[in-house]
């Protein structure tokens, strides 16, 4: 079974077509690419995946269960979490503190519990503590724990924004355009970074990303989406030297 089956996904704004017909399945453990060029509707698959929009039709099913319709809070607890193209950290806070924004599901405790710093309280902010400290370490951050967000270089925040999804413990982690912005010694450990991710955590992996080096560096198989639809799929290889996929990217 797929860890994540989409089956016919489509949506439209007004008269526009969005995304129409979309499939994929994508196998536990997989480093998975979507690409295409600007406006193809890949941030738009993402926001399908992740409850920002309802499709207009179409099933998701993650680990065999029909997710589809659910809320962002509800899909982030049925086991998908995202980074966005655009960081989005709490900037004034703390390396840590960040990491453990994703931890509070994981280590509930009493409103009261935390006003009144109860033992229920200190129990769980140490294991969260905890907890986060093994992420840092995992992604090299652990110097930079007490560091505010604001203050990291622009690849650094790159993977305190990925660790913080890690926190929330997913079975599919969604990296919208990681490499966005980055030079090529950052791009090069953040390649690293996702396959240590993907081995050292068995997680599965979907990205949407321009650096074709990144992509094929690290991308098992690819769906490239052009004006909502799919245009090719299938191994990397197979696809990047498609003349149909050349020619979305470079025109005829």
């Amino acid at each position: 079974m797929a860890l994540l089956d989409i089956d016919h996904l489509s949506i439209s704004f007004g008269g526009l077509q969005a995304v129409l017909d979309f499939n994929v399945e994508i196998e536990k453990g997989e480093l998975y690419g979507l690409i295409g060029p600007n406006g193809a509707g890949k941030t738009t698959v993402f926001n399908l995946l992740t409850g920002v929009y309802q499709p207009d039709e179409g099933i998701i099913r993650l680990d065999g269960v029909d997710i589809t319709g659910h809320s962002t809070e509800a899909i982030n607890h049925d086991g998908i979490a995202r980074t966005f193209q655009n960081i989005r950290l709490f900037k004034a806070l703390s390396v840590i503190d960040n990491v453990k924004a994703g931890l509070h599901e994981r280590f509930p405790y009493p409103t009261i519990a935390g006003i009144l710093k109860l033992p229920s309280y200190r129990k769980a902010e140490q294991e969260m503590d905890e907890e986060a400290m093994k992420l840092l370490e995992v992604f090299g951050l652990a110097p930079e724990r007490d560091t505010l967000a604001a203050n990291l270089p622009y690849g650094a925040q790159r993977k305190l924004e990925i660790a913080r999804a890690m926190a929330t413990n997913p079975k599919l982690l969604l990296l919208d355009e990681p490499a966005a912005g980055m030079n090529p010694n950052e791009t090069g450990e953040l390649m690293d970074t996702i396959r240590f991710i993907r081995d050292e955590f068995d997680m599965t992996v979907l990205l949407i990303e321009h650096d074709m080096k990144l992509v094929s560096g690290i991308c098992d198989r690819l769906t490239v989406l052009n004006f909502g639809r799919i245009l090719a799929e299938g191994e990397t290889k197979a696809v990047l030297n498609d003349p149909e996929v050349i020619k979305a990217y470079l025109g005829d």
